[in-house]
């Protein structure tokens, strides 16, 4: 492993006033990739001993969960747990318990794909070695997305929580190295890989101070994964889907999958074809149909598009009942 610089954070400013460094909390993604050399910082600044540990109430009753909270923590609150249910599924489908307590919601955020070609330092890679060349684009990619991938990259997003975060409507609370807040739709705080090694729009020296949820909305709600064995392993599609049926037909809708795209994936096309219908097979299909309408499979991956589909229209007969 590379020589580096440790700094323990005693404040905020800490991080903000260090732009050059790279920030470390749990260190359950981060520890690996230096380990391999595929990040290799000069300046490490451990965020572990900020006051960021808090799950707080929202004036407009909604959740502030501090970037700091870890997994474990989350997944087992009891808001969490009654009022955004899908988000404590997704939270214990995405590791293993020992992983659950050391990561950090903040940490999980910014997690780094689990592309092979990008932990092989042997082999190309644009998100580590900016122009050097996409290997997975005719390698193995049976991980890779289908959605939001562009020439120079098709890797995955790997987090189950932001996939759930998304479809509950989560904003990132981002203090800035002027020391202010600002907050950011957690739909608009990924880029799609036209320069992949930028993934989020955080400047150097930001720091996530909190994931902020909106107060629960009415319906039932879900995360479904399918994957290659029942535990511990990244989503091959997810789907995390929040239904409200009134009078019998669709009057709310919010859908994000995982495992398919090159960050949490969500199309309001597909919401929009839901809203003002009635529950029926036939009605989750065409909404389905829209969600792989853009996909751009390879070779490896191409299983993506069927099984996609398939896992929506599962998930969907199960918010809304419909049995055929």
């Amino acid at each position: 492993m590379k020589q580096f610089d440790y700094i323990r954070a005693g404040a905020n400013s800490d991080v903000t006033g260090t732009p050059d460094a790279t920030i470390i909390a749990g260190g359950t993604n981060l520890l690996d990739l230096m380990k391999l050399e595929v990040m290799t910082p000069d300046r490490l600044v451990d965020i572990s001993r900020l006051d960021l540990k808090q799950i707080t109430p929202t004036r407009d009753g909604g959740l502030r969960i501090g970037a700091l909270v870890t997994n474990s923590d989350l997944a087992a609150d009891m808001t969490v747990r009654s009022d955004y249910a899908a988000l404590s599924s997704a939270l214990l489908a995405g590791a293993s318990g020992q992983l659950r307590n050391k990561a950090t919601t903040g940490g999980n955020l910014l997690q780094r794909t689990r592309c092979y070609y990008f932990y092989d330092t042997d082999q190309p890679c644009n998100k580590r070695d900016p122009g050097s060349g996409c290997s997975a684009m005719e390698g193995a990619n049976r991980l890779h997305a289908i959605l939001g991938v562009t020439d120079k990259c098709i890797a995955s997003h790997p987090s189950d929580m932001a996939v759930a975060m998304q479809m509950l409507g989560a904003e990132v609370e981002i203090e800035t190295t002027d020391g202010v807040t600002r907050t950011v739709p957690l739909s608009d705080f990924y880029l799609i890989p036209t320069d992949p090694a930028v993934e989020t729009v955080l400047q150097p020296g930001e720091l996530i101070t909190a994931v902020i949820l909106p107060a629960p909305a009415e319906g039932r709600q879900t995360y479904r994964k399918v994957r290659d064995r029942a535990s511990y392993a990244f989503a091959m599609v997810s789907v995390a889907a929040r239904i409200k049926v009134t009078d019998g037909k669709i009057t709310q809708a919010a859908i994000a999958c995982g495992g398919i795209g090159s960050m949490p994936w969500s199309d309001t096309a597909v919401e929009d074809a839901l809203i003002g219908q009635e529950p029926a097979r036939e009605v989750f299909g065409k909404a389905a149909d829209i969600l792989v309408a853009e996909a751009a499979p390879k070779e490896g991956n191409a299983f993506k598009v069927p099984l996609a589909r398939r896992t929506l229209i599962a998930t969907l007969k199960e918010l809304t009942g419909v049995q055929q």
